[in-house]
């Protein structure tokens, strides 16, 4: 049963909801959230499998939500100061093994080229997992002075993990990303860049995408291969389980030092520099699906939505080709208002269809035309957020249409916000620790810090700690003393830590 539903007869309600999602070839979520989850991933048009194993394509409409990510979140790289550069898909093997925690936490993701053609190479090229190594190797070319830093570096573009259990968006051999690195001629630098960069990931998540996430730091057994600090963002999935939704990475001289990454100082000395990477992939795409999807499919928020609003043409068939035009009008009305409008004027299909294939793909708002509508100068409103429809004026539904998806937005934020702090607990003991997770809920707890403990608790409950909250973030930031509730010993980190099982 998903977290949050009570147990028990349906509702009248609630049974015509799993009737309808059914007709149109969903399972509910709480029917099976996984089966829900394939079935619109598939059914919305976002993605499909490939021959590749484990590999997905990204049909139009899912690249179109990948597209507004990307701009939005390359606007703010580069309103920070940071550009855009291009590497090798190709990284050499003698680059992975420079970095011995790095080539450990890769090893078994790696995936390995010997031959150019029928050429056996002398050392072998790995298909990149990250790039940490290769821009390494570059910048100990391009650095010289304190004067060249800082380097401010973003890549957009793919990269390839061996995954045994694949899921489209989650967890796929070859996923989209950007991965920023930068270096900097102190450590005081590189780890205001490490925060500034999860900063922007937490603000990208909230005002765009509507997502609440938990900032905070991963413990040791979480960090990143090779990093001296991991820092993440933690979003709740509605089964209750938690995505980590972006990353950044203080990696102190240990990437510089391998690839003799070295600078002049402003005294003649020479000194390696500070690095930082900071990621975010096309998972976002699933948290977007599993934080706001429902039983009929997507429900996109209109900041980051590729079509905000959809109109449907209806009426008799004498009257399609009248309507379509009326309808291209309004587009262009509410085009004019900054909308994003697409007219659905494909012909032989129902109205009904229409409506349901729309409420899959996640439009936030569908206007019906008709004669009797367009007679009246009225128009039929619906927003996907609800089950009603309006009546409304054409001026007023035009003027008011970006109060309308405004609101939407801060409905959708506040439903997931609100589903989070609800199925979030607060325990002390290690038995109600194993209750709260067994029943899919995130547990805030003490730990000790003992890597050994966090292991057993990954072993007995399938959880792990997902980070160790700042204490300026807006969710679960207090500092309190305790004992670890696994080991009994004193708690570390001065608060309690979140956990929960991940995908």
């Amino acid at each position: 049963m998903m977290v949050g539903m009570t147990e028990g007869k349906q509702s009248g309600k609630e049974h015509k909801q799993d009737h309808k999602a059914k007709q149109y070839g969903v399972t509910p979520q709480s029917e099976d959230f996984n089966d829900w989850y394939n079935e619109v991933v598939k059914k919305a048009d976002l993605a499909d499998h490939s021959p590749v194993a484990g590999a997905m394509v990204v049909k139009p409409y899912g690249t179109a939500l990948w597209e507004r990510i990307q701009r939005g979140l390359d606007d703010r790289f580069k309103a920070t100061g940071h550009q855009n550069l291009l590497f090798p898909t190709l990284i050499p093997m003698g680059f992975i093994m420079k970095e011995a925690d790095h080539v450990e936490g890769f090893a078994p993701e790696l995936f390995t080229v010997s031959k150019i053609g029928t050429e056996e190479l002398a050392e072998p090229y790995v298909m990149r997992p990250t790039s940490e190594t290769i821009i390494g190797h570059m910048w100990s070319g391009w650095l010289n002075s304190y004067r060249d830093l800082p380097f401010l570096h973003n890549q957009w573009g793919s990269v390839f993990r061996a995954e045994l259990r694949t899921k489209p968006f989650l967890r796929t051999s070859e996923f989209f990303w950007q991965e920023g690195h930068t270096a900097h001629a102190s450590e005081a630098e590189a780890r205001a860049e490490v925060r500034q960069q999860l900063d922007e990931y937490h603000s990208f998540c909230r005002d765009v995408l509507a997502l609440p996430v938990v900032r905070g730091e991963k413990t040791a057994s979480e960090r990143f291969a090779g990093a001296e600090n991991t820092y993440s963002i933690e979003g709740m999935m509605r089964d209750g389980k938690a995505l980590q939704s972006g990353t950044s990475h203080y990696l102190g001289q240990n990437f510089s030092r391998a690839f003799e990454v070295k600078f002049q100082t402003a005294e003649q000395r020479e000194e390696f520099a500070y690095t930082t990477s900071w990621g975010l992939s096309s998972r976002i795409i699933g948290a977007l699906i599993m934080t706001h999807g429902d039983d009929f499919g997507l429900m996109l928020p209109p900041n980051i939505a590729p079509i905000q609003v959809v109109i449907v043409p209806v009426g008799r068939k004498e009257d399609f080709a009248q309507m379509v035009e009326e309808a291209r009008r309004l587009a262009a009305e509410l085009e004019r208002e900054g909308i994003r409008v697409k007219v659905d004027d494909r012909e032989g299909l129902t109205n009904g269809f229409k409506y349901n294939d729309w409420e899959l793909k996640g439009v936030p708002v569908r206007i019906e035309l008709g004669p009797r509508d367009l007679e009246a100068g009225q128009l039929v409103v619906k927003n996907r957020t609800s089950e009603d429809k309006e009546t409304l004026g054409r001026v007023d539904a035009v003027t008011s249409m970006d109060a309308r998806l405004d609101g939407i937005q801060r409905y959708l934020y506040e439903r997931a916000k609100n589903f989070m702090l609800e199925n979030t607990v607060t325990v002390d003991t290690y038995d109600e620790f194993k209750a709260a997770i067994e029943a899919g809920k995130w547990v805030r707890a003490f730990h000790c810090g003992d890597p050994e403990s966090e292991r057993q608790i990954k072993e007995d409950t399938k959880a792990t700690a997902r980070n160790v909250p700042f204490d300026d973030a807006e969710f679960f930031a207090d500092r309190e003393e305790g004992v670890c509730v696994h080991t009994g010993k004193p708690a570390a980190y001065g608060k309690r830590l979140l956990f929960g099982r991940q995908y």
